[in-house]
Parts: structure tokens; sequence; C-alpha cells
């Protein structure tokens, strides 16, 4: 790690990290939300529940990316930049789709979606880009 303190460094990990582990919280609310919704016979199509068990399967393995990204691992860091970029787009633009996703749903997978793009915003502002300084973008 280059020029940013170590310590400034790992608490701004750490703040990532708590972005990500809300991520996942928000993941599993949808997932619950979608099983509750299912049992009381309401609207539950295939579509949401692969893509909330998908959601909430990732949140923990880019959490753990996000760790040996903290642990001073480039391709971790670059790989959790990455998805947090690209995730949010993904998420909010297939939730725009007419008709395919209820208002409620589309809501709380935006909600997971901001979680990801406070995780873009510190992985390449400050201290990250700056103990990461090989990584370009």
């Amino acid at each position: 790690m280059a020029t940013a303190t170590v310590q400034t460094v790992q608490r701004t990990f750490t703040t990532v990290r708590k972005y990500l582990a809300l991520f996942g919280a928000v993941s599993a609310v949808v997932l619950g939300t979608v099983a509750v919704m299912a049992s009381t016979g309401h609207e539950a199509t295939p579509f949401m529940w692969i893509r909330g068990a998908l959601l909430l399967g990732i949140a923990p393995l880019v959490h753990r990316m996000a760790a040996r990204a903290a642990a001073g691992d480039h391709k971790a860091f670059d790989r959790v930049r990455t998805l947090a970029t690209i995730m949010p787009i993904a998420i909010i633009g297939v939730d725009l789709v007419p008709g395919l996703c209820p208002a409620w749903y589309a809501v709380l997978q935006g909600l997971s979606a901001l979680a990801l793009v406070a995780v873009a915003v510190l992985t390449r502002t400050g201290p990250l880009k700056a103990a990461f300084p090989s990584i370009q973008g």
C-alpha cells in the first residue's frame, strides 16, 4: 500500500465491509419478503426467487474479496471496485424493465444497490485509490 496511511486505509476498508454487509442484509430482507409473499398467496415469480437468492449468495463472496483487498491483494481490490460499479447499474437497469417485478421488489433491490454505490465511491476515491496506485480507473 502506497501513500495512504495503513490505519486510514484499514478504517476505509472497515466502512467498505459494513456497506457490503448492508448489501447482504438488504438482499436477505428481499428474499425473506419474497418467501412471505409466496406463502401468503401473493405474487412471487421465479425471477424474484432466483435473483434474490443470487444477490444474497454474491454478498459474502464480495465481502470476502474486500477482506483480501484490505490485506493488500490488488486483484481482489480491483474485483471489488469493478463489481461495486457494475452491479448497481445492472440491478437498477433490470428493475426498470416494465412488468418484470413489482414496485416493492424494485425498491428493495434499489436500496441494496445504494450500498454498492457507496462501495464504488469509496474504492475510487481517497485513501483506497491512493493505496492501490497501480490500478487504473
